[in-house]
């Protein structure tokens, strides 16, 4: 299945799959036009940033900005529920919405799915997989019902909370979502 999942993503389809969190609807930030299809398919407003998933904290490094205090929450938190805005390095030009083109938020999913996908077709533009505003599926078929897709990798019931997402300009740490990992 990760195989058929990595040449739709190559392709420039978006896919769901499951996380540690909550089931995700994601595409290849490399391919021209793929994120543009989340927009389409959760019908988000492209107003509203996607997060990227990625494989490790050497491919964050690839499309961030990590500083010394985002190193240290990574190394402490992923794989996991962290979700980092960081600058985005140069050259980092994909177009993942949102107001602000200089950032990315960046994860590393405790889930082998996400981790294997990343490290085939590289960083991955995600989101919950469910329509804008309401409830996510908690099952692929679930996912399936609500989105439409044609592939969603199946990773049994995935009903966790949402990432906490955390913005790192400097030495300062900034709380912009809680979620899964607690603030202590």
């Amino acid at each position: 299945m990760l195989d058929d999942a990595a040449d739709a993503l190559l392709r420039g389809e978006a896919i769901g799959i499951p996380t540690d969190t909550v089931y995700g609807v994601c595409a290849a930030c490399a391919v021209p036009g793929a994120t543009a299809r989340l927009f389409d398919v959760k019908q988000r407003p492209t107003d509203v940033a996607l997060p990227v998933l990625v494989a490790d904290e050497t491919q964050a490094r690839e499309i961030a900005l990590v500083s010394p205090v985002a190193a240290e929450l990574m190394r402490a938190h992923w794989p996991g529920g962290l979700t980092i805005v960081l600058p985005r390095a140069p050259g980092f030009t994909v177009d993942l919405g949102g107001t602000d083109d200089t950032t990315v938020g960046v994860r590393v999913a405790d889930h082998h799915v996400p981790i294997a996908l990343a490290r085939r077709v590289g960083p991955l533009a995600t989101t919950s997989a469910n329509r804008h505003g309401e409830a996510t599926p908690t099952t692929a078929a679930g996912v399936r019902e609500v989105l439409g897709l044609a592939i969603v990798v199946d990773g049994g019931v995935c009903d966790g909370a949402p990432s906490t997402v955390v913005a790192v300009r400097g030495d300062v740490v900034e709380i912009l979502r809680r979620g899964a990992v607690a603030l202590d």
